[in-house]
């Protein structure tokens, strides 16, 4: 057996450079906590999962979806860094499969490439009957069709299992030599993927999506000759008709999708949670109209509800976040079409306040100059939802806003690795779903910051 198909916790205490996920935490909008069955007076349902199933295939999902993509971190012992915490891993492992929860997403390159061992190590606690596993071809920086052949292969150790239930075309949107010309046809890699689809080592092939409208045209329309089993997008309130970026409004590719049958994953339900972490009379919005429920209640409750939808995945580093989405898919309530006028009118009112659209999906890391490049932007994010934005030393709230931005500046990025060591590489923005001009947003941010510092606005 090979060495990191057989990988221990001491092993994982090497890895180094994991950026913090405190920023995650508070972007979901509570902090790590003690696991319990309950949270408040609310228990958490066991039993009540919802599921689908899209004949003629067998397989009955569960409606939510753990996105192995933010898994907890704990310190590096040396201080050089974080460490993934393979026990914390497991408990939310054994939580979820308890409460209903069979289907796990991962992918080569998720935490920094070590994701899809530790999802490994703690699924092969369980059953192989117990869940479906999804992984992908993450082969953006090459190619090759050896380079692709191999970490094919390499996905199934890592994961420990003989076959991959759900497996995805990684990303495709780009056109050319990085879209599913480059990466997949002309290579010969999707032939390849299609003989292990017949051969049943992969039992659903698909693919994900970030790009250009023409691609995702051109990949849909090949369903006729490919099959696709299943598409997965990137779909919640506020981009289903107000995407940002190169992104595309869910509402049509969704539609699209649903035109050809084909079952849909979603991903970032929560926007990497900014449709959690929200302005503050947005937020009462929400709870005024469902005290009883969770801002992201809302988000996930808007996901589950097109009847075309497998799964929606959350990427849920912390016990209470798992928890609450199992109370909203257990069972899910959908939305009336009231609600759903609601979360439209909702999504407007946020479009007011200009975030940069970073989902915290950590793809631009890590950076070579150590730079924690998706600390900076949720910090930025969450002062701008905040309203820790002042705009002159004449703004009514001016010193108590810089205090609030400064100071939590540096609390959650370290000083060598913000924004004023930023030297414009651009090796990150290749790498970004969202198309976010990375450099650019760091240097405008880190003026922003040496403003506030000197006191020159």
């Amino acid at each position: 057996m090979d060495k990191q198909h057989n990988i221990n916790r001491r092993d994982f205490l090497k890895i180094v450079g994991i950026s913090t996920l405190g920023a995650t935490a508070s972007l979901y909008g509570c902090s790590p906590k003690k696991d319990s069955e309950k949270e408040g007076n609310t228990t958490v349902p066991v039993g009540k999962m919802t599921y689908r199933n899209f004949p003629p295939y067998e397989d009955k999902v569960s409606l939510l979806g753990y996105g192995c993509m933010r898994w907890p971190t704990l310190p590096a012992p040396d201080g050089t860094g974080n460490v993934i915490d393979q026990e914390e891993v497991n408990r939310l492992v054994d939580y979820a499969i308890e409460h209903g929860v069979n289907y796990f997403d991962t992918a080569p390159v998720y935490v920094q490439g070590w994701s899809e061992t530790s999802t490994g190590i703690a699924l092969k606690r369980h059953p192989r009957e117990k869940f479906f596993v999804a992984t992908k071809m993450s082969n953006f920086s090459n190619s090759d069709y050896d380079f692709g052949v191999k970490m094919y292969h390499n996905s199934l150790k890592k994961l420990q299992v003989d076959y991959i239930d759900y497996y995805l075309l990684h990303m495709l949107g780009a056109p050319g030599k990085k879209g599913l010309e480059g990466r997949f046809l002309d290579n010969g890699l999707l032939d390849f993927l299609l003989k292990e689809r017949e051969a049943g080592r992969i039992r659903h092939l698909g693919w994900s999506f970030h790009g250009i409208k023409e691609e995702f045209d051109k990949a849909l329309a090949l369903h006729d000759k490919y099959h696709w089993d299943f598409i997965q997008i990137q779909l919640n309130y506020s981009d289903w008709k107000h995407a940002s970026g190169n992104n595309i409004n869910a509402d049509y590719l969704y539609s699209e999708i649903a035109k050809k049958d084909i079952p849909v994953v979603v991903m970032e339900p929560l926007l990497g949670g900014r449709l959690s972490n929200i302005p503050e009379h947005i937020f009462t919005r929400l709870k005024e109209r469902n005290p009883e429920g969770s801002v992201a209640s809302w988000a996930f409750r808007f996901a589950g509800s097109p009847e075309k939808v497998l799964t929606v995945l959350s990427g849920m580093t912390y016990m209470e976040h798992l928890q609450d989405n199992i109370r909203t898919y257990s069972p899910l309530v959908p939305l009336t079409q009231e609600e759903k006028d609601f979360l439209e009118e909702t999504a407007q009112l946020m479009l007011r306040y200009p975030t940069v659209p970073c989902n915290d999906c950590k793809y631009c890391m890590p950076c070579p100059y150590g730079i924690d490049i998706p600390g900076i932007l949720v910090h930025y994010n969450k002062c701008v939802n905040e309203g820790y934005m002042p705009k002159s030393r004449q703004d009514e709230n001016y010193a108590k806003a810089r205090r609030a931005f400064l100071v939590g500046y540096d609390r959650s990025v370290p000083k060598l690795r913000q924004a004023s060591h930023c030297i414009g590489c651009g090796q990150c923005n290749p790498h970004c779903p969202q198309s976010i001009d990375i450099p650019k947003e760091l240097h405008r941010i880190d003026r922003y910051v040496e403003q506030l510092k000197q006191e020159t606005l």
